[in-house]
C-alpha cells in the first residue's frame, strides 16, 4: 500500500448544487458509477514531462479538463485483434477478478483515446504502429466512431489492425465523489504517442487541446492561466483545481516531479481505488483526498 497523506481540493463549480443537496438532504445512497477509461498520453521536453489535455464540453465526471478519455461502451466487449498482455495479464495488473471487465477498460482506454485524440494504439502486427494518423480518412473514421455509426472493433478488423495493448501502462482507479449526480469508475493509463502519429482535437466536438507541461501547469495552478486560455464560459477565470477533478491534478503534480517519461511509466503502481470525499472546513465545502505521497523515490509537492 503506497503511503498516503490528507489533501484537500477545491469543490469545482459544477459539482458545488450536488454537493450541498447531499448534505441538506441527508441523502447517503450514492448514484451508481459507470465504468470509464481515460488515457495519459506523456512526451518528454526541455522544460518537463508534457501531457495532452482537452476540453470537455458539458459536465464530465472526468472534469471541465481532462485526459483523453470517457465511459465504456457495450461494443467494447466485440471480438478484436488483440496484442500484447493478455486480458487476465491486465486483470492481475488492475488487481481485479474480472477478466472480462479488465478487457472492457483496456479496448474502451485505446477506442476513447483514437476518438478524442487521433492516437491509435494500434498495428497489423506486434512490432509496428499505425503512422500518418493525422488524414482525412483517419478523422471521418474518428467520426464514425464518436457518433457510434461505425463500432470502433469493426473499424479496426476493417483495416486489418489489432489493438497494441502492450503499448498501454496501468495507473490508478478514481471513484467519483459518494455526492456527484453522475459517477465515474475510471481507470487510468499512460502511454506515448506511436512514432509518425500526433495528437489532434475531433473535428466536430473538439474544441480546445493541446501539450501542456505539467510543471508549468502544477506552477500556475493558483491563477486563471490555462482557464483564460482555453476561452469558454465555464473555464475563464478558473484555476486548476476549478478545471480539473482532484485525481487529474495529482497526476499533473507526480508528472512535474517525476524525471521523463520512462521514470513515471516504470514507477511501480499498487492497485488502489482513491475518492474524494465531501468535508466541511470552516463552513467551505471542499474534497478531501488520502492520495499517494512518493512517485520513483521522489519526494511530492505538498499544496
Amino acid at each position: 500500500m503506497p503511503q498516503l497523506a490528507r489533501r484537500l481540493f477545491v469543490l469545482p463549480p459544477e459539482l458545488e448544487g450536488a454537493a450541498r443537496n447531499w448534505l441538506d438532504l441527508g441523502e447517503r445512497t450514492p448514484r451508481a458509477a459507470r465504468y470509464a477509461s481515460s488515457v495519459v498520453l506523456l512526451r518528454d521536453s526541455p522544460t518537463g514531462l508534457e501531457t495532452w489535455l482537452g476540453y470537455r464540453p458539458g459536465s464530465s465526471p472526468l472534469g471541465v479538463v481532462a485526459f483523453p478519455g470517457g465511459s465504456l461502451d457495450p461494443s467494447d466487449d466485440d471480438p478484436v485483434g488483440w496484442l500484447g498482455p493478455s486480458p487476465q495479464h491486465w486483470a492481475e495488473q488492475m488487481g481485479t477478478d474480472d477478466v472480462g471487465l479488465a478487457r472492457r477498460h483496456v479496448v474502451g482506454a485505446i477506442r476513447e483515446l483514437f476518438e478524442e485524440t487521433g492516437v491509435l494504439l494500434a498495428g497489423p502486427d506486434a512490432s509496428s504502429t499505425v503512422e500518418s494518423n493525422s488524414t482525412v480518412d483517419w478523422m471521418r473514421a474518428r467520426e464514425a466512431v464518436a457518433a457510434q455509426e461505425k463500432s470502433f472493433t469493426e473499424m479496426l478488423s476493417k483495416r486489418g489492425l489489432s489493438l497494441r495493448t502492450d503499448l498501454l501502462k496501468p495507473l490508478v482507479n478514481w471513484l467519483s465523489p459518494d455526492f456527484a449526480h453522475t459517477r465515474f469508475n475510471t481507470r487510468y493509463f499512460a502511454a506515448t504517442v506511436p512514432v509518425n502519429q500526433q495528437p489532434s482535437i475531433l473535428g466536430s466536438k473538439g474544441v480546445w487541446g493541446r501539450w501542456v507541461c505539467a510543471a508549468e501547469a502544477v506552477s500556475l495552478r493558483d491563477t486563471p492561466a490555462l482557464g483564460d486560455e482555453i476561452g469558454q464560459p465555464n473555464t475563464v477565470g478558473l484555476t486548476l483545481g476549478q478545471l480539473l477533478v482532484p485525481g487529474s491534478e495529482i497526476m499533473l503534480e507526480k508528472m512535474a516531479a517525476a524525471n521523463g517519461c520512462i521514470a513515471y511509466l516504470s514507477y511501480k503502481r499498487k492497485a488502489h481505488v482513491y475518492q474524494a470525499k465531501l468535508v466541511d472546513e470552516g463552513g467551505i465545502l471542499m474534497l478531501e483526498v488520502e492520495a499517494a505521497k512518493t512517485i520513483a523515490g521522489e519526494p511530492q509537492r505538498e499544496r
